[in-house]
């Protein structure tokens, strides 16, 4: 695997919460990175402004992973920028909860269309482009295995994405390519916090052995972890980032 100085990263969703953490923890260990965005042009403006103006290399590209061309739009821009792909993290995602009486097709197709098909066309352009040696680290979460009330469709889309990354593991393992992915548990970020009450909030803290949620900067700091050349030999495990709550 290159040294960091002359790796890239992709990650998507990179403009904010967990995947912004990513992007700048990735960039101060020498990392180049692709900050794919949605909407968050803004957002996304800024992180490049702030990893640029401590030295690190970014651009900031959009792309809804949800559309069909968006993968091969994101190794097209980071190999033009950059002149190749070592890293690849799958980071965006979207959630809608709702009990199964409650949730429409409309909001289970557009977490099935995001959160598996988006990546799985991610992981079949880092299959054919990724550099031999590189990382690959997909986005589950702690619900699968929680089983919480309100996350069935949601709770689907991460435990494909788990499936996904054990089977590519094995795929890509014989150029040295290791797929990893991590499940965080609640963690303090705008998807998570928006449309729940104090009382709810409180509540989901209480139940974690720290009483806390966890910040953005403790998930990047595995992602960055299994992106190092000291993480060769993890290779299609699943790591639950979540203080023990599960």
């Amino acid at each position: 695997m290159p040294n960091s100085s002359s790796q890239v990263a992709i990650i998507t969703g990179g403009s904010r919460g967990i995947g912004a953490a990513i992007a700048e923890r990735l960039a101060a260990d020498g990392v180049a990175v692709v900050i794919n965005y949605a909407r968050a042009e803004q957002a996304a403006a800024h992180m490049v402004q702030r990893i640029e103006a401590t030295g690190g290399r970014a651009r900031a590209v959009q792309a809804d992973v949800a559309d069909p061309a968006s993968a091969a739009a994101l190794f097209d821009a980071a190999e033009q920028a950059f002149g190749g792909v070592d890293i690849l993290v799958n980071n965006a995602g979207t959630m809608a909860l709702g009990a199964f009486a409650e949730l429409s097709d409309a909001d289970v197709a557009r977490q099935f269309e995001v959160n598996v098909a988006g990546v799985f066309r991610t992981l079949r352009e880092a299959a054919r482009r990724l550099r031999d040696g590189g990382r690959i680290v997909n986005f589950s979460s702690s619900v699968v295995g929680l089983y919480q009330p309100r996350y069935g469709a949601y709770a689907a889309t991460k435990a494909a994405v788990e499936a996904m990354t054990h089977v590519l593991a094995k795929e890509l393992a014989r150029r040295s390519i290791t797929v990893n992915a991590v499940a965080p548990g609640p963690t303090e970020t705008e998807m998570f916090l928006n449309g729940k009450t104090d009382e709810q909030l409180r509540a989901m803290a209480a139940a974690n052995p720290f009483g806390r949620f966890g910040q953005p900067r403790e998930i990047a700091d595995v992602v960055a972890f299994l992106t190092s050349p000291e993480a060769g030999w993890v290779n299609g495990q699943v790591v639950r980032v979540n203080g023990g709550v599960i």
